[in-house]
């Protein structure tokens, strides 16, 4: 079967958004005594939205944060996201391009653990939001990645938009993380990889194709991961 879809992860494929949620997230926690690493963020809690990364970060140190707790530390990181954001482009190079040229080829969505406001905020500052079939945020899926939810909501929201029986099986997923590239495959999409965050060698087991940034897609070769059985 022909490629018929492809869905896109936000921060870290599209976004080079990581090293400011990194940032927010540091920034955040330290008003409250908590120290976040680097190499912690990138190890253990990318794969997150916002709500279950600082739950993680609450258990792995032994805090007892109540969920207002943790709604407050989300509303403030999103304030400091924003205000890290402004005046910048946070797109990679190539991808406004990259998103250009699958969207006139085959419907596209995006799948990912970020806000809607943050995700949208980022697509019309770059007027490229009209290009998108759907977009699935942490707001629209209590379960987010490694679970297959937001792709299974993305592929239901793209079958509505343009009316035709699009098959998981023929839709390629774009990520940029393992907890990413588990949840398209556990939908039963074809996954590619992108190596803007981590290595080659961290996608040996969950991606069918590597490549080093979406600059580098290939329509071609992912219509042919698609015909693969």
């Amino acid at each position: 079967m022909s490629l018929q879809a492809i869905v896109f992860d936000f921060d870290g494929v599209i976004a080079n958004s990581e090293p400011l949620h990194f940032r927010a997230y540091k920034e955040v926690l330290a008003e409250d005594g908590v120290v976040l690493t680097e190499h912690d963020y990138y190890a253990r809690y990318l794969g997150f939205d916002d709500v279950g990364a600082f739950e993680a970060i609450a258990a792995d140190r032994g805090l007892r944060w109540t969920s207002s707790a943790v709604t407050s530390l989300v509303e403030r990181k999103a304030v400091r996201l924003e205000a890290l954001e402004c005046g910048m482009s946070v797109l990679f190079p190539g991808a406004a391009d990259a998103i250009r040229r699958a969207a006139a080829v085959v419907p596209i969505a995006i799948a990912s653990g970020a806000r809607a406001k943050e995700i949208r905020r980022v697509l019309e500052r770059e007027r490229l939001i009209e290009h998108f079939s759907a977009i699935v945020s942490a707001d629209d899926t209590p379960i987010g990645k490694p679970a297959p939810d937001p792709y299974l909501r993305a592929l239901a929201q793209m079958r509505a938009a343009t009316r035709h029986d699009i098959v998981a099986s023929a839709c390629v997923a774009i990520e940029d993380s393992r907890w990413g590239l588990e949840s398209a495959r556990a939908a039963g999409m074809r996954t590619v990889a992108v190596t803007n965050t981590y290595e080659k060698s961290a996608f040996e087991e969950t991606a069918d194709l590597v490549i080093p940034s979406l600059a580098a897609m290939d329509l071609n070769v992912l219509a042919q991961l698609c015909l693969q059985s």
